[in-house]
């Protein structure tokens, strides 16, 4: 089953990590949201890897009581701290974090925990030094390959996401780097809006077919071309009709996640009516 879902970084303090997942849940199920995206910040953030098992339960039931699943989850921390950094130390760290990620998806129950796999370059981290391809391949892939035991005894995926990070630039790319795992516990978690500058998200999704653990939902206007080009959902340039048919297509069931950031200067929880207005006319739920 399809399942409308919300990031938490689409909420005010989301991004910021000071937004208590449960109050976050409650606005998620007030805007008609059946299920969530929760993101895993530092220690010490209103959830963080510091997180514990009855923290989670807590949460779990908060969400139980609005009628909201939590679905997936995700993290930002693979931006400072990525599996392919250049220090061997910051790396062995990564690979924690993400051990620790797996733990906390396992007790939230969710099966896909969006993952990055490393950097070429930050866009918004101008100091932060250029990496090569290759570098970032080899060390991407045995800090995923570290991990294949710790996903499968959670029984959490980690699904790979395009980011704007110069690696995994197509669908050919992305598969190529899931499939050297030949692993179920690896999948593509494609966002659509991302990837608007240099390819379609059709394509993507067809391409990669049962790869696919995961979707996130934003929209982009290629004319900008830059990050300033992230629209709200039907402003854009995706073709959402033809994207909806390339899920029904590859046979994908799980959650639609809505990342819309950054939030409207004013009145931000606007965005994210008009985000649940909009996924229910792309998901035929209403016209």
């Amino acid at each position: 089953m399809l399942l409308k879902s919300l990031n938490y970084w689409s909420v005010p303090g989301g991004l910021e990590g000071t937004l208590d997942p449960i109050e976050f849940i409650r606005i998620a199920a007030a805007h008609r949201f059946p299920a969530v995206e929760i993101a895993i910040g530092e220690p010490g953030s209103a959830f963080g890897t510091d997180a514990t098992e009855s923290r989670c339960r807590e949460i779990l039931a908060a969400a139980a009581s609005h009628g909201v699943a939590v679905a997936s989850t995700a993290s930002g921390l693979y931006w400072g701290r990525s599996l392919a950094d250049g220090d061997p130390d910051v790396r062995a760290q990564a690979r924690t974090d993400l051990e620790t990620m797996l733990q906390i998806a396992n007790w939230l129950g969710v099966k896909t925990h969006l993952t990055i796999p490393g950097t070429v370059d930050v866009f918004f981290m101008p100091d932060r030094p250029v990496l090569s391809y290759a570098h970032v391949w080899q060390h991407a892939t045995e800090g995923i390959r570290s991990l294949l035991q710790a996903a499968e005894q959670n029984g959490v995926r980690m699904g790979i996401e395009n980011v704007w990070n110069r690696f995994l630039l197509s669908p050919a790319e992305m598969a190529s780097f899931i499939d050297q795992f030949g692993s179920p516990w690896v999948g593509a978690y494609v966002d659509v809006g991302n990837l608007q500058p240099f390819g379609y998200a059709e394509d993507w999704l067809r391409h990669l077919g049962s790869r696919v653990v995961g979707i996130h939902f934003k929209d982009f206007r290629r004319s900008v071309g830059n990050i300033d080009g992230f629209v709200d959902l039907l402003e854009g340039d995706v073709n959402w009709p033809e994207v909806m048919e390339a899920i029904r297509e590859i046979g994908y069931e799980g959650p639609l996640v809505a990342e819309m950031i950054p939030y409207y200067r004013h009145y931000p929880l606007v965005r994210v009516a008009n985000t649940s207005n909009a996924m229910d006319a792309i998901l035929g739920l209403t016209s």
